[in-house]
């Protein structure tokens, strides 16, 4: 796996310079290294990453010492400038990091430039900032887990002595952030983490209990080294040709803004084994229930049911798209951009929790329509928005890919809708256009019935006949719209779901108040 990016301006450090590009590329060949490439012109710096045959020339020149899994700058002759190249191997995205072991004069110059003091100088100020708002956290979080330990081990162990410091101590911290599903919450200040220790977590896979396109889900429990007890925990193994998929999913978990009650509760983050056999793992709270598509195909639900499970789920979607947290922190929006029924876990009878980060994306407004150049058709095709079926995506407006959720949660609310008591005849589960295509229908099928035929799931006219679900039907219909930009956001679609309850508190009052009155 090499960083891959056309032009790129270096981030550096003592005799250390970094690519700064953010994306990369599987190598097609066995034979292709990871190359970097340094061009200096005037004032000007930039960098070439990609993969390559080092066998083969590259701008004119062949790659030397690339045997190694660190990337040496070596200097070439050129006559536009001053021109480095290195190549490396044997370690993933190893050309993000340009080592010049010998001031060679490409790093020489930054230093020459005064960019690096001049920076440096003008940074100083937020840094110091920054290091004191650190230590202050640092402080106030240690404090924090040094009472969660102990309140934790007095309500599990009450008999026992609390665990000396050491590992031991922090597999118990971790495991104190695990409950069952009646409690299926972390303490937010442990979850989303990398495990950056030597030590990994002391699991014992049970169960795999699902399996996907980049990696299988597994049933384990989280022993409880001083106690004896264990947490079940749900583990997503990735193998090591799904690394990019494992590193994009755990930075999306690892971003504090995350946290939600209708998200997926995330533990921690591993790579485990060496070489071929090298596993990446994703530690998670384990829901019993299973998917949603699992639970409505075994399950009928109240209107209750579905109002307050539709509802966790639309708040989900929303807190993704939100530029800020319930707290009114700024934060990152994020599409999931395969949202499915496979991909909801069911919490509780009437909650939802999305998972599976596999392919969502940040909406980072500093990025460009460059930067997601490749992130037009994808997810699956069943879910999939006329507009991406149809490759237009409008990758110049990041509201385009929060568009593309909402229509595929607008199939998920009709799953939901069709199983539920209120309706009236209730038929056999099936998927969206279940009596349409196969199983698992290709991009052209779905472009067939969406895209050209206009077609969505059926809403008989008997599901109208209760005033919530008629309200529901015609929100799902303005979400799955074939215009994109007159779809409702997730965040209106909230509001009416807050509206709808407030309508049936409303109606259970007044049939209260004519009870009485009638008494």
């Amino acid at each position: 796996l090499c960083k891959w990016c056309d032009s790129t301006s270096p981030v550096c450090g003592e005799k250390v310079c970094y690519s700064n590009c953010h994306l990369n590329s599987y190598c097609e060949s066995p034979y292709e290294i990871c190359v970097a490439i340094w061009k200096q012109d005037n004032d000007s710096i930039k960098i070439s990453t990609l993969c390559h045959n080092p066998q083969l020339p590259v701008e004119n020149v062949m790659v030397p010492n690339y045997n190694t899994s660190r990337c040496i700058m070596t200097h070439q002759s050129s006559e536009e400038g001053i021109f480095y190249i290195c190549g490396c191997v044997d370690e993933q995205e190893c050309n993000d990091k340009l080592i010049f072991e010998n001031h060679t004069n490409g790093y020489s110059m930054l230093q020459s430039k005064e960019v690096i003091p001049v920076a440096a100088i003008s940074l100083l100020p937020p840094l110091l900032v920054a290091v004191m708002i650190t230590v202050i956290f640092y402080l106030c979080r240690t404090q924090k887990r040094r009472k969660r330990a102990k309140d934790w081990g007095q309500k599990h162990t009450q008999h026992q002595a609390l665990p000396k410091p050491g590992k031991a101590a922090e597999d118990d911290e971790k495991l104190s952030v695990m409950t069952d599903d009646n409690h299926s919450s972390m303490n937010f200040t442990c979850a989303n983490s990398i495990n950056h220790n030597t030590e990994l977590l002391p699991i014992e896979l049970d169960e795999i209990v699902g399996k996907g396109q980049f990696a299988e889900v597994w049933r384990a429990k989280l022993n409880h080294t001083t106690s004896g007890q264990y947490e079940t925990v749900a583990v997503k193994i990735f193998p090591c040709e799904e690394y990019s998929s494992w590193k994009n999913e755990s930075q999306i978990f690892t971003d504090a803004s995350l946290k939600h009650e209708s998200v997926l509760q995330f533990l921690t983050a591993e790579d485990r084994g060496s070489g071929p056999r090298k596993e990446y793992w994703l530690i998670t709270a384990y829901h019993s229930r299973g998917n949603l598509k699992d639970y409505l195909s075994r399950h009928i639900l109240s209107w209750i049911d579905l109002q307050k499970m539709a509802s966790s789920l639309v708040n989900g979607v929303a807190h993704l798209h939100s530029d800020y947290t319930a707290c009114g922190r700024p934060k990152i929006p994020i599409a999931h951009r395969d949202i499915k029924s496979t991909n909801i876990l069911v919490k509780s009878e009437w909650e939802c929790v999305i998972c599976d980060f596999g392919i969502a994306l940040k909406l980072d407004p500093s990025l460009t329509a460059d930067d997601f150049a490749n992130s037009g058709q994808v997810g699956t095709a069943r879910y999939m928005a006329p507009e991406v079926l149809e490759s237009r995506v409008n990758l110049e407006d990041l509201e385009s890919f929060k568009q593309m959720d909402v229509y595929s949660m607008a199939l998920v609310l009709w799953e939901m809708a069709s199983r539920c008591e209120v309706v009236g005849e209730i038929k056999s589960y099936e998927l969206p256009f279940g009596s349409k295509v196969q199983e698992q229908p290709c991009v052209d099928t779905m472009r067939d019935i969406v895209l050209h035929g206009r077609g969505r799931p059926e809403i008989p006219c008997n599901w109208l006949v209760h005033q919530g679900m008629h309200f529901l039907c015609d929100t799902i219909t303005e979400c799955w719209d074939h215009d994109p930009e007159a779809r409702l956001t997730a965040h209106c679609v909230a509001e009416r779901f807050n509206l709808m309850a407030q309508m049936d508190c409303d109606d259970i009052l007044n049939n209260n108040t004519d009870n009485e009155g009638s008494k």
